[in-house]
C-alpha cells in the first residue's frame, strides 16, 4: 500500500519490481491501471480479495498503451470483470480487438520462444467492452474524476491519467523508468524508455511537459511505481532523451550500429548512476539494465530508419 486508496501490484514481469499494475479504490469500487501479462492476472485478482473487493466491483481497466508488458493480460483479465470497461487510446483499440499484428511485432523484438514464455496467448477484447477515449476525456468512478490525456512520444497509442482525488498522474511509460533498487541518498534515478517502434523524441519531451503541467504530487510508473521528485526527474528525462538521440545520431552510419549505440547507452547510464551515488558495480548495472538497453537501442534504430 503506497496511498490510502492506491495499491501497487507487482506483475512479476521478468523479475520482481520491474512491472507494476495499480489498483485505485473509491467507495467500494475499483479501477486497474495496466494489466501486465497473462501471468500477472492471478496477482491482480488476488489484490481485489486482499482489499475486500469483488471482481464485480471493478469499473475500469485503464490500459495506458498496448505494449504487451502493459496490455498482454488485458483480454484474460477482462474475462473475470463483468462490469468493467477497458479504457484505451483509439490507436490501440484495434490491436486489442485483433491482437495478431501486436503479437507479430513483439515476436520481432523478443523472438518466438521468449515471446511465448513471457506472454503466452493473447486474448482479444470485444469492442463493446472498451471505452475509446478522446484527448482530455473525463471519466468518473463514484464521483472520483480521471482526466485522460494523450502522450504519444513513447508510442502513438499512449495516454496518461490524472487522478484529481490525489493530484497524481499514472504515466505508463511516458515518464520513463525508475527502478527502486537504484534509489540512493540522491533520490530516485530515472531514464527514458525508447522501445520500438514509435518512439518520437519531440513528442516524448512534450509528454513530460504535459505531465509536469498538472503539478502532480507524485507520478505512478509501470516501471516501477511511485516517484516523488517530479521537477528534478523531468529535467533528468529531458537531458537523457537528448543524450539518447545524440548517441543514435553519432552512430547512425556505423558499420556495427546496434553494438555502438548499445555500448554508448550503457556507458552513459553507468556514469550517470555512479554520479547518482549508486553502489552497484558496472557489471551489476549492465546486468540489471541489459533488457532496457537492448530494447531502447532497437527503438532508437527504428526512429533513425523512419527519419531517413
Amino acid at each position: 500500500m503506497i496511498s490510502e486508496d492506491i495499491v501497487t501490484i507487482d506483475t512479476n514481469f521478468v523479475r520482481p519490481c520491474l512491472g507494476a499494475s495499480h489498483l485505485i479504490i473509491e467507495n467500494g469500487h475499483a479501477a486497474f491501471v495496466d494489466a501486465g501479462t497473462n501471468h500477472s492476472v492471478p496477482y491482480l485478482l488476488k489484490s481485489l480479495k486482499q482489499n475486500n473487493l469483488d471482481v464485480a466491483d471493478v469499473s475500469y481497466l485503464f490500459i495506458t498503451h498496448v505494449h504487451l508488458d502493459h496490455a498482454g493480460g488485458a483480454g484474460k483479465l477482462m474475462q473475470y470483470l463483468p462490469n468493467a470497461k477497458l479504457v484505451i487510446h483509439p490507436r490501440g483499440a484495434r490491436h486489442l480487438q485483433e491482437p495478431s499484428r501486436l503479437v507479430e511485432s513483439a515476436i520481432g523484438v523478443y523472438g518466438k520462444q521468449v515471446f511465448t514464455n513471457l506472454y503466452g496467448d493473447i486474448t482479444p477484447v470485444p469492442l463493446n467492452k472498451m471505452i475509446i477515449i478522446e484527448d482530455q476525456q473525463i471519466l468518473k468512478m463514484q464521483g472520483r474524476v480521471f482526466s485522460c490525456f494523450y502522450t504519444e512520444g513513447h508510442a502513438r497509442h499512449h495516454y496518461c491519467i490524472f487522478d484529481e482525488a490525489i493530484k497524481s498522474v499514472f504515466a505508463g511509460d511516458s515518464f520513463g523508468v525508475s527502478y527502486r533498487e537504484l534509489d540512493t541518498s540522491c533520490g530516485e534515478f530515472i531514464f527514458p524508455t525508447t522501445s520500438p517502434t514509435q518512439f518520437d523524441p519531440i513528442e516524448a519531451h512534450k509528454a513530460i511537459d504535459q505531465i509536469v503541467a498538472y503539478r502532480p504530487n507524485v507520478v505512478y510508473l509501470t516501471h516501477y511505481s511511485r516517484v516523488d521528485a517530479i521537477e528534478r526527474l523531468a529535467n533528468d528525462l529531458h537531458s537523457s532523451i537528448d543524450m539518447f538521440v545524440k548517441i543514435a545520431m553519432e552512430h547512425k552510419n556505423s558499420k556495427h550500429r546496434t553494438t555502438a549505440i548499445r555500448t554508448a547507452m550503457a556507458e552513459y547510464l553507468v556514469e550517470a548512476l555512479f554520479s547518482h551515488k549508486c553502489n552497484f558495480t558496472k557489471h551489476e548495472i549492465n546486468k540489471m539494465l541489459a533488457v532496457d538497453i537492448k530494447v531502447n537501442t532497437m527503438g532508437l534504430e527504428c526512429w533513425l530508419d523512419q527519419s531517413n
